[in-house]
């Protein structure tokens, strides 16, 4: 029998990581060796892992410079219509292997850097994730950057360049610890900053109202200084930009209000004014009404739209004269897609800039306003929602308060026409909500100021227009439409699972990776011997492979031959890891009582970040590894049942995770997740799904045939029925179902907590006497549905099976799919699998 293959030779054999051609390589290495000379100013003597690092990455961005530079030449000779998707958040994790995949890169540098005597997975460890983002809806930004530049769209993505972005989070004696995540300290070589397109962003100040219009005047200005990513498609030689602003104070900013003696106090206060693009927010699905946080949202906006009307108004590649200046063509020439009600304010600011700067009339520059941006709704969680004090908008943005008002006032007078009378009605739809302290509702003013709203999965959109946004669809029912999210096939299958990307590869070809659907071909080898020993290899390939990482940084020995179980997302209560917990000590108490029955043995992970001011999140944190404590060190449990809270889960970490997975848990109360986008990633990396009917589940449901999923608990309809009705009471619960009661029990009297009876005392009486999320009331469903997921492991043929149909159903869940239907029925695009010539071909 053949040695196994090594891990570097395995890579050589897979077609899908592009060929290592022997120029290729030569050139790589030299290319290599002269940045770690000229760039990095090292010898192979003094070079430290890091230094290869940045050598590499170097040497690969070399490769994208050129298609970057055609990409922009090509957009301006073309003057296509441009898309700018702007968002607080872009979650991309690390660059340097996406953009070897992407350019077809990886197999010429893994055998250079082989060559050269060098590790390639040691070297990718050295890059930081760009961490600019919580969880769903930053990621969800990361993927459609990917999709829309492989789908050849003239595309931008705006934001902000936070110096510090989701902390790392530290399990310190079982609690969540954060710590700052300094991600630039070392540099950035993805990125280049662009100072000759700073602009000039303002704040505070007072309006005056002349003959002349209305002038924001006395105002503070703050600096957004550009810097630029590029963002490859795939293997189609268009590099479209990733443009993120930084906070520069101005030179002469403390120092104009001559305050004598105050020169040095004036420089150090400049940090004031760059505190903007400090650090991101950490809160996931939270509404903090924070000073600064309502500065990012202007600042992004306000230096993005300057951006977005210089780029309409020069026309032609490297020229800025002013060609353009109908602005009644702006709508066909720009589309702006709001990322939730982060950049609503983009709104008013188009309103200022067409009116007071441009002089347009307000009806005209309505209609300009409305049909040029659209919005997209990611929760209908009402702590969620943005409401802005009034007060506070007076004091920051005194003139888009102004612009609001007016907005709200055109608005009410349509209203009142459409429903005379209804005074109710009025209240409800207004932007600006009335109460003990009035704020603005920016939901309210994304919906009136867009051409279109859409939410993130079927279910979800039905939600949106039923209730949230009911009174608005009966205004306009032409407005709301659906766009289910979806994922990047390149990094979530061809980059992190490259073992089986090439299984299916060998079976169907290598279309699959531009057009997902091509999957369903994999139905046609449901019954190949060989084809299902063969997913099934990969997938054990890839448990031991995750096995070896979590006994290095967790140093408890896992049975690969256990079912790897995953909850792997933000920590909050509506995503009921506390259900997962009751099943964990059900199954502990199970085998206790029993320990020579055949139980499935499992090893259940559960990992994310809590909000740090979320004390209920950072609880269940701490019970999660109290649990954890318990099993992991129960000799009679052995290696049945482990518990692993997994430390610091992020882009980088899922990427290793995620192929190893046999299940995947997606457990929120019916109504709550408006999609998720997890649940796709471990659908198309063969782990089964066990879930409620919400968000996405419904769908991947649909599409892998609701018998191959895992499906349990309340419907919406059955959540409905219950508030409208008696209502949900935990206790009937707890005194009916003998096993909730032990759970409960243990929990409740220190089984978990020794040294502490009463340490998880505030989560017992959240789950006793105010759950909003009626964990007890699935409980039953979903330990009843675990059996069946145990029962089916036994079967280990039938079990991949349904794998190959769950992976035979992702194709809709391509987030190409999603920006397709983003472009076609939203934006007035369309997308295109057309090359563009490589800066090495000539221009056609």
């Amino acid at each position: 029998m053949s040695k196994p293959l090594s891990d570097h030779d395995r890579k050589k054999q897979i077609s899908v990581r592009g060929l290592a051609g022997v120029e290729n390589v030569a050139e790589l290495k030299l290319a290599f060796n002269r940045h770690l000379h000229f760039t990095l100013v090292k010898d192979r003597n003094v070079a430290t892992k890091r230094d290869y690092y940045f050598a590499l990455a170097n040497t690969v961005r070399d490769h994208l410079v050129g298609r970057w530079i055609r990409t922009q030449q090509h957009y301006y000779e073309k003057d296509p219509k441009r898309v700018y998707y702007i968002s607080l958040e872009f979650y991309m994790g690390r660059t340097l292997q996406n953009t070897m995949v992407n350019l077809a890169l990886e197999n010429a540098c893994d055998e250079a850097i082989y060559q050269l005597g060098l590790d390639m997975e040691e070297l990718e460890d050295m890059e930081e994730d760009a961490g600019l983002g919580n969880g769903g809806l930053g990621r969800l930004a990361a993927c459609f950057l990917d999709s829309m530049a492989s789908l050849g769209l003239a595309a931008y993505g705006y934001g902000i360049r936070y110096e510090f972005g989701i902390f790392n989070q530290k399990i310190v004696k079982g609690w969540q610890v954060e710590e700052a995540d300094d991600w630039l300290r070392y540099g950035n070589p993805w990125e280049k900053a662009r100072p000759e397109y700073m602009r000039p962003v303002k704040f505070y100040g007072r309006t005056e109202h002349t003959p002349d219009g209305v002038k924001w005047v006395d105002t503070q200005v703050v600096l957004a200084l550009p810097y630029d990513t590029p963002i490859p498609g795939y293997r189609n030689n268009i590099v479209n930009t990733m443009r993120l602003w930084s906070a520069k104070a101005p030179c002469d900013f403390n120092l104009k209000d001559f305050n004598v003696g105050g020169y040095i106090q004036a420089v150090l206060d400049r940090n004031l004014c760059e505190n903007i693009s400090r650090v991101l927010y950490p809160n996931d699905n939270f509404f903090e009404g924070k000073e600064l946080r309502l500065k990012q949202e202007y600042f992004v906006v306000a230096a993005t739209l300057q951006d977005i009307i210089r780029r309409f108004k020069a026309s032609k590649f490297g020229s800025r004269e002013i060609v353009r200046t109908d602005f009644a063509q702006l709508p066909n020439k720009v589309a702006i897609q709001l990322n939730d009600t982060h950049p609503a304010m983009a709104i008013p600011e188009l309103m200022r800039v067409l009116v007071d700067e441009e002089k347009l009339d307000w009806d005209k520059a309505w209609d300009v306003c409305v049909r040029t941006c659209a919005y997209t709704n990611h929760t209908v969680l009402p702590e969620a929602l943005e409401r802005w004090p009034i007060d506070l908008f007076q004091h920051l943005l005194p003139r888009h308060l102004e612009i609001i008002f007016e907005i709200n006032r055109r608005f009410m007078q349509y209203v009142a026409s459409k429903f005379p009378g209804d005074n109710d009605r009025l209240r409800r739809m207004s932007l600006i909500e009335e109460g003990g302290c009035k704020k603005v509702n920016m939901a309210h003013l994304c919906i009136v100021g867009s051409h279109a709203v859409n939410g993130v999965a079927r279910i979800h959109s039905e939600i949106l227009v039923a209730t949230l946004f009911k009174d608005f669809y009966e205004l306009d029912p032409h407005k709301f439409q659906n766009k289910t999210n979806g994922i990047t096939p390149r990094r979530w299958l061809v980059m992190c699972n490259p073992g089986l990307a090439e299984v299916i590869a060998e079976r169907i070809g290598e279309e699959f990776v531009r057009d997902l659907d091509q999957l369903k071909k994999l139905l046609k080898f449901i019954d190949d011997d060989a084809f299902i020993r063969d997913i099934a290899k990969v997938k054990q390939e890839n448990k031991l492979k995750f096995a070896v990482h979590l006994e290095e940084h967790y140093k408890v020995k896992i049975n690969p031959q256990s079912m790897f179980d995953f909850q792997v997302k933000r920590i909050h209560e509506y995503k009921r890891q506390l259900l997962n917990c009751l099943h964990m000590i059900t199954y502990y108490n199970r085998i206790k009582k029993e320990p020579n029955k055949h139980w499935t043995p499992r090893t259940i992970m559960v990992g994310g970040k809590a909000a740090p001011g979320y004390h209920t999140a950072k609880m269940i944190i701490r019970l999660i590894t109290a649990i954890g404590e318990v099993v992991n060190h129960d000799p009679v449990i052995g290696d049945r049942l482990k518990v692993i809270f997994l430390e610091n889960y992020r882009v980088t970490l899922a990427e290793k995770a995620i192929p190893s997975a046999d299940l995947s848990e997606q457990i929120s109360t019916a109504g709550t997740e408006a999609s998720g986008t997890g649940n796709m990633k471990f659908m198309l990396n063969g782990a089964l799904t066990i879930g409620t009917m919400d968000g996405a589940n419904v769908e991947m449901a649909e599409e892998a045939g609701e018998n191959n999923l895992f499906i349990f608990g309340m419907r919406v309809e059955d959540v409905n029925a219950m508030d409208a009705g008696k209502g949900y009471h935990a206790s009937e619960y707890y005194n009916r179902i003998p096993e909730l009661k032990q759970a409960m029990d243990q929990i409740a009297g220190g089984f978990f907590s020794h040294k502490q009876p009463d340490l998880f005392k505030e989560l017992v009486d959240l789950l006793m006497h105010h759950d909003r999320f009626k964990v007890f009331a699935d409980y039953e469903a979903y330990i009843k549905c675990q059996d069946k997921v145990n029962e089916l492991y036994k079967k280990p043929k039938e079990w991949t099976k349904m794998v190959i149909h769950n992976i035979a159903g992702c194709g809709k869940f391509s987030s190409d799919r999603t920006i397709s239907q983003y472009a076609r029925e939203i934006w007035g695009m369309e997308p295109s699998l057309e090359k563009i010539p490589a800066p090495d071909e000539q221009l056609k």
